[in-house]
């Protein structure tokens, strides 16, 4: 199957190619798992990045665009995942460990001083 030509192209309008470039690098592919569809090199972030573009071109707003890509392949896809009941964890975790480290702290420093 032949690629897109917009996989591997900019658009003509610099403005909409900037803000396909920005949705493109805040979309994980979902091959490399641990590369954005922008900095990929497997053919299915490929076509994520024609899908993109092309959607981008005909006058779609990206937080529409970043919506589809989550339907079609989940909330995986997105690098900043919304808050929901399955997600609040992860979001909440790291201000659970900086108090968790501040209350450790504060006993290990009141010790020393006794």
């Amino acid at each position: 199957m032949a690629q897109d030509p917009l996989a591997y192209t900019q658009l003509p309008d610099p403005a909409q190619e900037a803000k396909a470039r920005a949705l493109m690098a805040s979309l994980r592919c979902v091959v490399c798992q641990g590369q954005s569809i922008a900095d990929s090199d497997a053919d299915l972030a490929g076509d994520m990045r024609a899908l993109v573009r092309h959607r981008i071109a005909a006058g779609a707003r990206p937080a529409a665009v970043r919506a589809w890509m989550v339907e079609r392949y989940g909330a995986w896809v997105s690098y900043d995942p919304p808050l929901s009941a399955l997600t609040w964890p992860l979001w909440a975790a790291p201000l659970l460990l900086l108090i968790a480290g501040a209350w450790l702290a504060r006993g290990a420093f009141r010790r020393t001083r006794r």
